[in-house]
């Protein structure tokens, strides 16, 4: 039989009934997730959770937290249960931690961590379900299946370069060994507008590999490239569409690039200009 959530929490002592699961997925700010503010920077994770609009007052009213938050690849990860008080307003000064937005009047909640859920941070993995939207649920209403359940905390492994998908502002951030591989090869990439639903088609042929192009896009917003600089900075969403091999020349590579162009028409319909 399958293993779900909240036999976890009873094992912990906390009543289904009384605990709010939380998924904490980022819209970027600025290069940093809530994945890597848990894993770099726990004190701000915790800031960051603390601080709540007045209109998430009735959904979060329990007390209890049980918290997840969305991974490189795109997983649900448990980072701990709180016991959590409602205790007023934030004060003047208080800030974002992901936007750096002044926060003063929102609403504040003390946390404390369930010391009997500690060894249990970073090793589950749930299926939330469809529902992702709904980022606030009841435990008792959601008894969340567990897909897995690993010995120790361990960064998960890169996806392959088929199936990677993240967004630019969040590459700095991914583990030390996608890094790794995103620099140690060259290829054919394409960016996405969120915003303007448009397309792009670039190339990597030089040292550093496809992370070292794409870094050039988070520093400068467009890379140099034409038809980027026409648009009004974007947090593009970056993916692979070939990877060139070992001995493939500088030709070669924009070759690839050039009949990507023309498969997916990101001249006619997107943002390449040559």
């Amino acid at each position: 039989m399958a293993l779900a959530f909240n036999a976890l929490l009873h094992s912990y002592g906390a009543d289904p009934a009384q605990v709010r699961l939380l998924r904490h997925q980022t819209n970027p700010f600025q290069g940093r997730t809530l994945y890597g503010l848990w894993r770099d920077h726990h004190d701000e994770f915790l800031r960051y959770q603390s601080i709540q609009t007045p209109q998430n007052k009735s959904r979060l009213a329990s007390p209890y937290w049980a918290s997840f938050v969305v991974t490189p690849a795109r997983t649900d990860m448990f980072v701990g249960l709180w016991r959590v008080t409602s205790c007023g307003s934030c004060p003047a000064g208080t800030t974002d931690p992901l936007s750096g937005q002044d926060v003063n009047g929102l609403d504040r909640y003390e946390q404390d961590f369930v010391e009997a859920s500690a060894e249990h941070v970073g090793r589950v993995y749930i299926d939330w379900g469809s529902g992702t939207r709904s980022w606030a649920q009841r435990a008792d209403r959601q008894d969340k299946l567990i897909l897995e359940m690993t010995r120790t905390f361990q960064e998960e492994a890169f996806p392959g370069y088929g199936r990677f998908i993240a967004n630019l502002s969040t590459i700095e951030a991914l583990p030390p060994g996608w890094l790794a591989a995103l620099s140690a090869v060259r290829g054919v990439y394409l960016l996405t507008c969120p915003r303007t639903r448009e397309q792009y088609v670039g190339s990597a042929c030089g040292e550093g590999g496809l992370l070292a192009r794409w870094l050039e896009y988070v520093r400068s917003g467009h890379g140099g490239n034409v038809g980027l600089k026409s648009r009004d900075p974007a947090d593009y969403q970056v993916s692979i569409l070939e990877v060139s091999g070992s001995t493939a020349t500088v030709e070669e590579v924009l070759a690839a690039e050039q009949l990507w162009k023309a498969k997916l028409q990101s001249r006619e319909m997107g943002l390449n200009r040559n």
